[in-house]
C-alpha cells in the first residue's frame, strides 16, 4: 500500500515487467558481479515493488510498476542520511542498481532485516517505548530539497472524497464504519495542521514494521518518506499496538504534542483502516485483518 491512486475496485495493480529470479540474476551478473552467484530466493511481492532475499546477507527491491520507480529513488537518494539517526535497523541500500536487461528502472540491494512482518508476528505491549523512540528520532526537521508526497503528510481534508467514497462501499460489507469511526474522522478533517513539516515514513501499517521474538526488528518500506504531518505516522499506534494501555504509553513517550495532532493522528489511522480493509475485502486478507484491527482498536480508545 503506497501513495498512488487506488484502481477500480481497489485490486492489487497488475506488476507492468515481469520479474523473476532470472531477471536478478542478469542484473547482478551486469553490474554488481560478485553477488551474482549467491543464492536468490523470492520474499514478497506487494502492490509497487518484488523483494528478493540474495544469499544470508542482503534483499533485493525492484519496483514492478512505473508509478514506483520513483519511490525507490527516494529511498537511495534519503535512506542513507536518515540511518544512523534512527535507532531502529531500516534497509538503507547497500548497492544501486540501475536500467539493464531489458528492466527500465532502478532498483536496490538492501540489507537483509531479521523478523517477520508485525502482521504475522505478535509485538509485545512493552514495544510502545521503542516505537515512540524512533518515532521521535524520525520526525525531525527535513531539508527543503525532501520529497513531497500527494498522499501522506497532507492535510486530511485532501483524501476525504476518496476516503468517504470506500467508506460507503464499506458500509455494505462490514459493520466497522461505525457511528465512533465516523466521529473520529469528521473530528480529524476539522482540524487543521498546527505542526511544522517533518520527516515521515508515510507507511507505517504492521506489513512495514518487523518483528523478533515479540520486539520490532526493523521499519521497512521507505517509499513514501517525504516532508510532512507527523500525525501520518502517529496513527501507527493504533495499527500496530493492541493493547489500550501500551497506546497510552506510547503516546506520553512520545511527549509533548497538542490535542490537535493526536486528533489527526486518529483520523490517519481511519484512513489507514478504511484503506486496508476495503483493499483486503477485495483481493488481500491479510490487509483486510490490519484494517480490522486498526478500527477496532481506535473505537477502543474513543
Amino acid at each position: 500500500m503506497n501513495s498512488r491512486p487506488t484502481p477500480p475496485e481497489a485490486t492489487t495493480p497488475k506488476a507492468e515487467v515481469e520479474i523473476d529470479a532470472g531477471l536478478v540474476r542478469a542484473l547482478l551478473g551486469a553490474q554488481h558481479p560478485d553477488l551474482a552467484e549467491l543464492p536468490i530466493r523470492p520474499a514478497d511481492t506487494g502492490w509497487d515493488n518484488v523483494m528478493f532475499r540474495l544469499g544470508d546477507q542482503y534483499a533485493l527491491r525492484l519496483p514492478r510498476r512505473t508509478l514506483a520507480a520513483k519511490l525507490i529513488e527516494h529511498e537511495q537518494r534519503w535512506l542513507p542520511e536518515l540511518v544512523d539517526r534512527l535507532p531502529l535497523p531500516v534497509p538503507s541500500p547497500v548497492r544501486i542498481g540501475k536500467p539493464a536487461c531489458g528492466f527500465p528502472w532502478c532498483w536496490s540491494v538492501l540489507p537483509w532485516l531479521k523478523g517477520k512482518a508485525a502482521d504475522l508476528a505478535g509485538l509485545n505491549s512493552d514495544q510502545a517505548r521503542p516505537l515512540a523512540a524512533f518515532l521521535l528520532a524520525l520526525h525531525v526537521d527535513a531539508p527543503p530539497e525532501a520529497p513531497a508526497n500527494p498522499s501522506r503528510g497532507v492535510p486530511l481534508t485532501q483524501r476525504a472524497d476518496a476516503i468517504e467514497a470506500r467508506m460507503r462501499r464499506l458500509r455494505g460489507r462490514s459493520d466497522l464504519i461505525t457511528g465512533g469511526i465516523e466521529q473520529i474522522w469528521q473530528a480529524a478533517l476539522a482540524t487543521p495542521v498546527d505542526a511544522a513539516p517533518t520527516w515521515i515514513h508515510g507507511d507505517l501499517h504492521a506489513r512495514n514494521i518487523l518483528v523478533d521474538d515479540g520486539a520490532i526488528s526493523g521499519i521497512i518500506d521507505w517509499g513514501d518518506m517525504a516532508a510532512g504531518d507527523r500525525a501520518t505516522d502517529l496513527a501507527a499506534i493504533w495499527m500496530l499496538l493492541s493493547d489500550s494501555a501500551a497506546r497510552r504509553q506510547a503516546m506520553m513517550a512520545y511527549g509533548a504534542t497538542s490535542a490537535a495532532t493526536w486528533r489527526r493522528a486518529r483520523g490517519w489511522a481511519v484512513l489507514f483502516g478504511v484503506i486496508l480493509l476495503d483493499t483486503g475485502l477485495t483481493d488481500h486478507p491479510r490487509h483486510k485483518t490490519m484494517g480490522e484491527r486498526t478500527l477496532r482498536h481506535l473505537e477502543e480508545d474513543a
